[in-house]
């Protein structure tokens, strides 16, 4: 041990930095595909402490390079966009701007340690922190267990509030949120309906930084083992009854899938599986159209209630495909939902017009009766940046130049829910009636991700359905992590959410956020085939409402409130500057 203290001093900025990539890459592998979920119950701490002791711009310079190794790994899959230099870029840019929250984090943590500001300037001599050893002082100046009990649990309140308004900012980002990573333990994320996945992050941090700050303080005061209190102890048995009471209301759907007092619901998910390469080649429309075709009419054998088609699988929507798909449907007696590019005219644009700058495009889905007839449209409400629209271009034409896309789709204002009616079978003993339809909350693409958009589409639906195509991305993480986000979108809601995805994670989601009916052919996610599942769950208004979709991010923002006046409190506490 001293021979690694001496070590550590001698070469301490090295070192420091390197704990935080370390920590920066931990965490991403506690994320999909490697999924090691308990290594985010570790890398938070750690990437903390790699600051303590250390000038201000110190600290976030060491937080800002943990999170930038954590996103440059986590998000590599934008590597394998098909276009020349603006992966790159978008992957450069979009990590060192996500890291800024990291960075803060830790800058923020540090100013609120319960230690004088006085004793801080102890510790610093002219802008440079002085040797290790001498950080022993500041670790007695944490005057009690309470306190720094406290400042962990200060600590996980500024996480959130940093990710809730990485969430939102600059159109939002969302993607990752500290909480996902548990999305396999599925009894102690049912926190989430009533605290959203921010009730997750918050706990994983808390415990993160009380056991760091545990090992810290055991090292800088070596004291005994036996002797010390474990703050740890307190966010650790938290989570263990969370976890307990999780095991006993996620038992009983765990193998079953759902129970509901409505009819049963049968979806054949197609998934074709086309290279993005495909969708971008116009040659390849009537191929592409094909093999659609050919995979619907296997999945319609099975006899479903309602086909499913995924986002961009259409090609076109043009007098010709809609014509082959209304008689599919229409033969097959068959309820059909399909992604495909809406278009109207614009707001005082000449109703003749064949300019498509008098028009504006969305990204939409579609439900066609059995008999052939577009019965409800829902238009994407969020949008990729970038991907589907150009910011600020009116201010920054310029900035076409950084993106493989022209032009952009308009945002929809408002969520849609699909009535699907299920087929009366032959052993149904309600006479001539008819069974109540049940309510699909349409997402299309990332929407899953977003915990306001979904909660919207849920509240009045009976299921999420989301169509994707994750074809963007090859064959990676993207696909994991995207669907790792839906987990919680059904815990939230308590709703089963229905996945259709062009190459992913096409499959069901109960209600607690086990996943069933996994990919398609032999489980392959990527692969070329259909999957069937089955629905059963109570109809709309026979259904209590969760707390959080009734109140929406109350924690998150809380925590933003919360950190706000916690700032505004240290300023106040704060002494005046030694003269």
């Amino acid at each position: 041990m001293r021979g690694l203290n001496e070590f550590f001093q001698r070469h301490e900025t090295a070192a420091r930095r390197a704990l935080a990539i370390v920590a920066g890459l931990l965490l991403a592998a506690a994320f999909p595909k490697l999924g090691i979920a308990g290594l985010a119950w570790v890398a938070p701490g750690l990437l903390l402490f790699s600051a303590a002791g250390q000038p201000a711009k110190t600290e976030f310079r060491l937080g800002w390079l943990g999170g930038f190794a954590f996103h440059l790994a986590a998000l590599h899959w934008l590597l394998s966009i098909p276009v020349t230099g603006f992966p790159i870029l978008g992957w450069l840019a979009l990590s060192a701007y996500a890291a800024v929250y990291p960075g803060l984090w830790v800058w923020l943590c540090w100013r609120l340690a319960p230690a004088t500001c006085s004793h801080r300037h102890e510790l610093e001599e002219h802008g440079r922190p002085r040797p290790s050893g001498e950080l022993r002082t500041w670790a007695s100046a944490l005057p009690s267990y309470w306190q720094r009990a406290a400042w962990a649990l200060k600590c996980a309140v500024l996480w959130v509030a940093l990710e809730t308004i990485l969430g939102c900012v600059l159109t939002g980002f969302p993607w990752l949120a500290l909480g996902v990573s548990q999305h396999k333990l599925v009894p102690l994320i049912q926190i989430a309906s009533l605290t959203g996945v921010a009730g997750v992050s918050f706990l994983v941090v808390w415990f993160a930084v009380a056991a760091a700050d545990d090992v810290w303080s055991f090292r800088v005061t070596g004291s005994s083992f036996g002797s010390r209190k474990f703050k740890c102890l307190l966010p650790l048995s938290i989570a263990a009854l969370l976890f307990c009471g999780g095991v006993f209301e996620s038992s009983s759907v765990r193998s079953t899938g759902e129970h509901g007092s409505g009819p049963p619901l049968t979806l054949a998910l197609v998934q074709p599986s086309i290279p993005q390469t495909m969708i971008w080649n116009p040659a390849e429309k009537t191929n592409r159209f094909a093999k659609l075709m050919q995979l619907s009419e296997l999945a319609l054998v099975t006899k479903p209630d309602v086909l499913v088609w995924p986002e961009a699988a259409l090609p076109d929507l043009n007098d010709e495909s809609f014509r082959a798909i209304t008689n599919l449907v229409a033969t097959h007696k068959v309820w059909m939902v399909f992604g495909a590019d809406d278009y109207e005219l614009k707001p005082g644009a000449p109703r003749d017009s064949n300019q498509p700058s008098d028009y504006q495009f969305y990204n939409s889905a579609f439900l066609l009766s059995p008999e052939g007839k577009v019965v409800s449209t829902y238009r994407k409400r969020r949008l990729v940046v970038f991907g589907e629209y150009i910011p600020f271009t009116d201010w920054l034409p310029f900035l076409k130049w950084f993106t493989p896309i022209q032009s952009g789709f308009t945002a929809g204002k408002e969520p849609v829910a699909f009535a699907l009616k299920t087929s009366r079978r032959d052993d149904d003993r309600a006479g001539d009636l008819q069974p109540p339809p049940l309510r699909a909350g349409m997402l299309i693409c990332f929407e899953d991700a977003l915990s306001a958009t979904a909660r919207d589409s849920a509240a009045d639906a009976d299921f999420l359905l989301n169509l994707t195509n994750d074809g963007w991305f090859g064959e990676g993480a993207q696909q994991f992590q995207h669907a790792a986000h839906s987990v919680f979108r059904a815990v939230e809601n308590g709703l089963p959410v229905v996945r259709c995805t062009n190459n992913g994670l096409t499959c069901r989601v109960n209600k607690h956020g086990f996943m069933h009916d996994l990919g398609v052919g032999d489980a392959d996610v990527y692969g070329t085939g259909f999957r069937v599942v089955k629905l059963r769950v109570p109809v709309s208004g026979s259904r209590p409402p969760t707390f959080y979709q009734r109140h929406g991010d109350w924690f998150g923002w809380g925590c933003v409130f919360g950190a706000l006046g916690l700032g505004l409190f240290h300023i106040r506490q704060r002494p005046p500057l030694p003269s």
